[in-house]
């Protein structure tokens, strides 16, 4: 991957934040813990949808909405809504994943400018990274809320780059979603997976440029691209 890129545009969900405590906000209320994931890919499969149809809603909507889908027919322990109030607000609680906070710092010294682009809010990233004492490492915290699409659409990759000023071809995107590795690639943009898990990467997406197994990696990997 040459030249190094000078900005590093993280995903959020999953990448950087922990989602794992979600599984215990549906054990709480008497639903299954397989449902978080469920959960999760309803939410992602209908933001999806709508981008492609060319609509778009919150984040937070979708996710009460998917709610409404994978708890209609569980025997819950209390009402509907306050099931549904109980996940939802378990995003307020969740942290970042252990090789996060070093991870980014490394990344920040090498000189390069890092900001994020979720699907989600950035009211929910900005209290994640300063919970995590990180905030001050982020040049700028992108939600696709205001790009008028969704990623993997290629106009949420366009919106981060007409904001940071450069071209696509310049940015580096940072995500553990082979989904999220594709449409960046599509895009002009250099990729990196972070495979924390050990899985296989899907044949039927663009290969990430990059792959490593936490941000720290990352940082010597690109640290030794630099010095070639």
């Amino acid at each position: 991957m040459s030249p190094a890129p000078s900005v590093i545009v993280f995903d959020v969900n999953e990448t950087l934040s922990d989602m794992s405590p979600m599984a215990q906000r549906f054990i709480d209320i008497g639903a299954p813990e397989h449902l978080a994931k469920l959960w999760f890919a309803t939410l992602l499969r209908d933001g999806f949808a709508l981008t492609a149809a060319g609509g778009q809603r919150p984040f937070a909507q979708l996710g009460v909405d998917a709610l409404h889908t994978v708890l209609h027919d569980v025997n819950l322990d209390r009402s509907l809504d306050a099931a549904i109030d109980h996940v939802i607000s378990g995003f307020s609680d969740l942290g970042v994943h252990p090789d996060v906070p070093d991870g980014v710092r490394a990344l920040r010294r090498s000189g390069r400018r890092l900001v994020t682009l979720s699907n989600g809010s950035a009211q929910v990233a900005e209290r994640l990274f300063g919970d995590a004492g990180i905030r001050e490492e982020f040049e700028a915290l992108l939600s696709v809320e205001d790009a008028g699409a969704w990623k993997p659409a290629r106009a949420a990759y366009e919106y981060a780059a007409r904001t940071c000023g450069i071209d696509l071809g310049d940015m580096l995107l940072v995500a553990v979603h082979p989904w999220d590795i594709d449409g960046a690639a599509r895009a002009g943009m250099a990729t990196a997976w972070i495979n924390r898990e050990g899985s296989g990467y899907p044949d039927v997406f663009t290969a990430p440029a990059l792959t490593a197994t936490s941000l720290a990696e990352l940082a010597d990997v690109l640290d030794g691209e630099g010095a070639q």
